[in-house]
């Protein structure tokens, strides 16, 4: 476990020295060592592959006995990597810590993907998203410890309500708080409803010309309704995607929404009231960036979760009633999980069961990586098949992906990230390949009144920001057993970069800071580090409100990160 004397300020003589060396070389302009960098001309393909029989996770396959094709072609599998939630980090049991103290040393073993709640209240009435809200929170009190979990919402817009966490209470509290209460939708029709309805128009049976003419006007605002819900629901599963591109592995949304509001099939030109839309291109590039960042989709009905109608083709035909629930409309969803590798929970009244049938689904898993033997990137789809020798199982797996070159500029792909990026997301689970401790307090706070800080603002967005500002101070320690040292003639020296950003609630930045610094030790000096740990002092401003500070550890030299994300408000 990691000693906290670094912090406390009591460290011996030979590490005040070394952090004094760090900070000096930290603020000089000298070059740093250069860093390795792999290029490779040709674009690797990951998949992730579900195996299950008889709905239980399959593992311990070979590598052998898996085969990949794309259109067709048999490919050379470059790696097979099988993750388990019995294959995640150990954990290290731990009393809790004292307050204002924070550590990103796992406590539960950390499981082999996480899991992403998206409650739909854009495409969902008000009194399904009550029940589906009450049911989540009696779920969450049940789910094993350790489960990683984020929740999102949408409404006017996709928010993060919780970012990634394995404290049950947590997101209880986030279920229950304001920015998850459900809510009227911006796009559906009020409940009371102030348009031309069924009922107008029957009224007006004698005359056909003004009924034709209300019927016309009411598919125009039918499909303008239908055109905002399609839109802002593809644009926010867009976002939600480039988000979730920064966090590794496998991610699972469990995406709890009433429908999603079109369907995939061609326009209805034969009736021309039908107000029916084609959105295929717009979902299709949707599932491909959920695929590209490897989100399997798990929609779940959210309207009459103990009574649900069959989702049925046959059920659809008549087309949906006022009081009936528009089934058509899930083939969207449905096929948006089947791109993606997931699957839609339609038919089961058990909540508790169809959540745990998604978060199990998606915790045993293999990836296989390949190089396409084609080389022709012109944006065309290549589809995918997966097959695994003697074995009589169920494969889940995205379908495919768009072959576009890897130097194309597409703004709509996913954006390029690094372990950086990734760290320092608002919300992403914490890094644990570095791990520290760290201290968090006010400057104003008598524990650290008599720290040397600079008498000018603090942070790269400092000067933008308006007053009043807080700042804080931020000590760290470092356990220095997960850094790697490049040794030479009993010399030891490694290269680290310190990181602090601030966000609000709603995940905009508010501030940063980034340090590097470079150490070399003697061999006494290295032991000394080894069991004392390595201490860092940083600091930064911040407006006043509710904030969070995510700070990261990148080890240059053994390309690693250690990170967490701590509350601001009530500091």
């Amino acid at each position: 476990m990691l000693c906290l004397r670094a912090i406390a300020g009591t460290v011996s003589a030979n590490l005040l020295c070394a952090a004094a060396l760090m900070a000096a070389q930290a603020g000089s302009s000298a070059p740093q060592q250069p860093q390795t960098v792999l290029r490779t001309q040709s674009t690797s393909v990951l998949v992730d592959v579900v195996v299950t029989d008889k709905g239980k996770g399959v593992r311990g396959i070979d590598r052998k006995r898996f085969h990949i094709f794309e259109d067709g072609t048999e490919q050379n599998v470059s790696f097979l990597e099988e993750h388990s939630p019995a294959m995640g980090a150990p954990a290290e049991k731990r009393r809790p810590l004292p307050p204002h103290l924070y550590t990103n040393l796992p406590s539960q073993p950390t499981g082999s993907a996480v899991n992403v709640l998206l409650l739909d209240a854009l495409n969902t009435p008000v009194g399904n998203q009550v029940e589906v809200r009450k049911r989540m929170v009696k779920y969450i009190e049940t789910i094993p410890p350790g489960s990683t979990m984020a929740i999102f919402t949408l409404a006017s817009r996709l928010r993060m309500a919780q970012g990634f966490t394995s404290n049950v209470g947590d997101l209880i509290a986030a279920l229950k708080s304001a920015r998850a209460n459900p809510q009227q939708s911006v796009a559906l029709d009020s409940p009371t409803g102030s348009g031309t309805d069924s009922s107008n128009l029957s009224l007006m049976s004698g005359a056909r010309p003004a009924a034709a003419a209300l019927q016309a006007f009411q598919s125009d605002v039918n499909s303008a309704q239908t055109d905002q819900r399609a839109a802002m629901t593809l644009q926010a599963l867009q976002n939600l995607a480039r988000y979730l591109s920064g966090v590794p592995g496998r991610k699972n949304l469990i995406w709890f929404s009433g429908s999603f509001p079109t369907v995939l099939g061609p326009a209805d030109i034969t009736n021309p009231a039908s107000g029916s839309r084609n959105y295929s291109d717009q979902v299709r590039n949707t599932s491909e960036l959920l695929a590209a960042a490897r989100v399997a989709v798990y929609p779940m009905a959210a309207e009459g979760l103990a009574t649900l109608a069959s989702f049925d083709v046959g059920n659809s035909g008549l087309g949906p009633g006022p009081k009936d629930p528009d089934l058509q409309n899930r083939f969207t969803m449905e096929e948006i999980a089947q791109e993606t590798g997931g699957m839609a929970l339609f038919n089961n009244n058990d909540f508790g069961a169809a959540v745990t049938k998604a978060i199990d689904d998606g915790a045993s898993y293999y990836t296989i990586g390949y190089v396409p033997q084609s080389h022709d990137y012109h944006g065309q789809f290549r589809k995918l098949k997966v097959r695994i020798d003697d074995c009589d199982c169920h494969l889940s797996y995205r379908s495919g992906y768009y072959a576009d070159s890897p130097d194309a500029p597409a703004t709509a792909h996913l954006p390029a990230t690094s372990l950086m990026t990734t760290a320092t997301l608002h919300g992403a689970p914490p890094a644990t390949q570095v791990l520290f401790q760290t201290r968090v307090l006010p400057a104003s706070d008598s524990a650290v009144k008599d720290a040397n800080l600079p008498s000018g603002p603090i942070g790269e967005m400092a000067a933008t920001l308006k007053p009043p500002l807080e700042r804080f101070v931020v000590d760290v320690a470092v356990d220095p057993r997960t850094l790697i040292f490049r040794t030479d003639n009993s010399s030891h020296a490694t290269a680290i970069e310190f990181t602090l950003v601030a966000y609000d609630r709603d995940g905009n930045r508010l501030n940063y800071v980034d340090r590097d610094a470079q150490l070399s030790l003697n061999a006494e000096q290295y032991a000394n580090l080894m069991s004392s740990g390595l201490p860092v002092r940083l600091a930064i401003d911040v407006p006043g409100g509710h904030n969070y500070l995510v700070i990261a550890v990148h080890d240059r030299v053994g390309a690693r990160v250690g990170s967490l994300e701590v509350p601001l408000s009530g500091q």
